[in-house]
């Protein structure tokens, strides 16, 4: 943590701290111009997206099918937007586990608003969202006003609600069928957004993609061109400096759970469309850990203080090629949480050589 009674002349983050330079801080600590140097991390990880591409095609030259990278693409998509939530709560130096049995107990209750109580789709969907956002806020109440662990709040999250979805369920699959009455909202999830370039060339973008690349952009001007987003790492960095330069850390904190839950919500409601059912005991099952890896290795620090939505979005994009290489080389499935582990377990020793790089270079 950045001493209090720093007062050195090098670079300072949004709570007036000191800070150890780009290699540690991320572009949305420093000035707003854009400069090569401080995207370091997300260019090294995008380079080793591109050889890891370039290795799966040469080992299986069906990764470069149409099917196959349509269905990736979809699936970056739909994982994408739930890791850029747990990437904003990571920033500010918290962590959230409660993502997967969220999906689950959302996916029950929009099934059973769509299906059994014939809810109208629109109002299934804001009722749906409102409870993912108030859960988030529930988080960030018991975490900055009980003083609670961020680990602690939301493991027990993941418990209570994979819990009450068992619930509610009775433990039974709930589904959509034939999505009569919501089919516009279920395209969001199995719909592609057809692309003509020319009459020759034409493609189909994934929709779960493109309302990813909507959500990427809102998220990049907030976290990295707004008053906002500089609060967030500069609370990550430090939050009882934070507070002593004016920020009202608890309130920043407490909002990073909201907007991941929101984030989660949405994907939530994009996941139980996409399977066209819920298990309540299996559905969204460990994918907080997809997330976290995802972010933590899209630069994220463990720490906070550090990540972006362009390198959460990269380290996404990583890990379903890397899962997919799994899939296409016929390895058991059951080694993607093998992968996971591996991914944070390197993300994490990648981002101690930086710190240790770094107040090399500060001494």
């Amino acid at each position: 943590m950045t001493d209090l009674k720093d007062s050195g002349s090098g670079p300072k983050n949004a709570a007036g701290v000191s800070v150890p330079g780009d290699a540690e801080v991320g572009p949305a600590t420093s000035a707003p111009r854009f400069a090569i140097g401080n995207y370091r991390k997300e260019l090294a990880i995008f380079i080793l997206l591109v050889v890891l591409c370039a290795v799966t095609a040469a080992m299986n030259h069906s990764f470069l099918s149409s099917f196959n990278l349509e269905n990736m693409a979809r699936l970056i998509g739909l994982f994408g937007i739930f890791s850029i939530g747990a990437g904003i709560v990571i920033i500010t130096g918290g962590i959230d586990l409660s993502v997967g049995s969220l999906f689950a107990l959302e996916g029950v209750l929009l099934s059973i608003m769509l299906v059994d109580r014939h809810w109208g789709a629109v109002l299934a969907v804001v009722a749906c969202m409102a409870f993912t956002g108030g859960l988030g806020l529930l988080h960030g109440f018991l975490i900055t006003r009980a003083r609670l662990q961020p680990f602690i709040v939301t493991l027990c999250g993941l418990l209570i609600y994979r819990g009450l979805a068992r619930y509610i369920a009775d433990d039974s699959t709930k589904g959509f069928g034939d999505a009569t009455g919501f089919k516009a909202f279920q395209s969001l999830a199995t719909g592609s957004l057809p692309i003509h370039l020319s009459h020759r060339i034409s493609f189909d973008v994934p929709a779960p993609f493109v309302v990813l690349v909507v959500v990427s952009i809102v998220m990049w001007i907030v976290l990295h061109r707004s008053v906002y987003g500089r609060h967030l790492y500069a609370v990550g960095r430090n939050e009882e400096a934070a507070r002593y330069s004016g920020i009202n850390s608890r309130a920043i904190i407490a909002s990073a759970y909201v907007v991941s839950a929101i984030l989660a919500g949405i994907s939530g409601i994009l996941f139980g469309f996409y399977t066209n059912s819920v298990s309540p005991s299996s559905h969204g099952n460990s994918y907080e850990l997809y997330g976290i890896a995802a972010a933590v290795l899209g630069g994220c620090s463990l720490r906070g203080g550090a990540g972006s939505i362009v390198g959460i979005v990269i380290g996404t994009a990583l890990l379903q090629v890397l899962q997919n290489l799994v899939n296409l080389l016929g390895i058991k499935s059951s080694l993607n949480l093998a992968v996971m582990g591996s991914v944070i377990l390197l993300g994490v020793l990648v981002d101690e050589l930086l710190k240790a790089r770094g107040a090399k270079r500060v001494a």
